[in-house]
């Protein structure tokens, strides 16, 4: 804010219709690219930028020698194009020294035309979730640029915030979150801010809870495992004596001896089988027209 007052103050002496205004914000760490009034590419003469801020204090480029002069200017900072043709300022990659206000100034045939640019970088905060003995969730947003918002799901009465300002313009907000009495299961920590948003969650049961439960279900599976092993043993035992107990009522069992005999081959010679002998006096009385039928 301090920074938007001082470019006004500035633009209050300066022709309205000759001055140019831009206000940049940047992530930490990326391209930032600052721009000069539209003039004709022709009729340049000089390019100047000056800085209020701790990276560079002034570049300046002269078209009849063709030349850049630096002034307290880091490496990072130099021209995006050719400054002959667009002298828009770049700087890469983007810290917090490089925040502040910026003014170029061209003089061509036609006058001297300013415009100004305020600079602001944003830092995104790293986030964390962890909990104290005394059951308290905490989220922290630490060393963001502005300050980042936090916020709990679900939402709840005792809740507390807290924040610190760091030399270098950051911010951390400490956000802490009660649970003893909470019904709740788990609770997330919405962390929101320009360059990121962020979600961390938490199971707030109690551990020792979780370790007693798991304890009674080992307890239970190793007591059922005795249990069966002891059935299946009492088992084997029993059916061991009902086995002995049949053999003593029963005696010993008979055993029988088979013997095979071998007949040797008989090599005596068999004759044929006569055929029966009918008498002949059975066709005597054979009549091939009478048939007869024995019942």
């Amino acid at each position: 804010m301090a920074q938007k007052w001082a470019v006004l103050a500035v633009l209050l002496f300066l022709p309205i219709n000759l001055a140019e205004v831009h206000w940049v914000s940047v992530k930490a760490g990326h391209e930032a690219v600052l721009r000069c009034p539209k003039t004709s590419e022709a009729s340049l003469t000089m390019v100047i930028w000056r800085s209020n801020s701790s990276s560079c204090y002034r570049l300046s480029y002269r078209k009849d020698t063709d030349k850049t002069d630096r002034e307290n200017c880091s490496e990072r900072i130099t021209w995006k194009y050719s400054p002959a043709s667009d002298p828009a300022l770049r700087i890469y990659p983007v810290n917090l020294g490089d925040e502040g206000n910026y003014t170029c100034e061209i003089a061509n045939r036609e006058g001297n035309f300013h415009s100004f640019s305020s600079l602001t970088v944003i830092v995104p905060p790293t986030v964390t979730l962890t909990h104290d003995k005394s059951r308290v969730a905490v989220c922290q947003a630490s060393a963001g640029k502005p300050p980042a918002d936090i916020f709990w799901i679900p939402a709840s009465n005792h809740s507390s915030q807290e924040e610190f300002h760091h030399p270098n313009g950051t911010v951390t907000r400490v956000s802490y979150f009660g649970w003893l009495n909470s019904s709740f299961p788990s609770v997330t920590c919405l962390v929101t801010h320009p360059a990121m948003n962020q979600t961390l969650g938490m199971d707030l049961r109690d551990p020792s809870h979780d370790f007693s439960r798991f304890l009674y279900i080992l307890i239970g599976g190793v007591a059922a495992g005795v249990s069966a092993a002891t059935g299946l043993i009492l088992c084997l035992i029993f059916k061991c004596k009902t086995c002995r107990l049949c053999k003593q009522v029963c005696g010993p069992a008979e055993h029988f001896t088979t013997r095979t005999w071998t007949f040797p081959f008989s090599r005596a010679r068999r004759e044929p089988a006569k055929p029966l002998d009918f008498p002949e006096r059975i066709y005597e009385n054979y009549n091939p027209r009478t048939i007869y039928v024995c019942l």
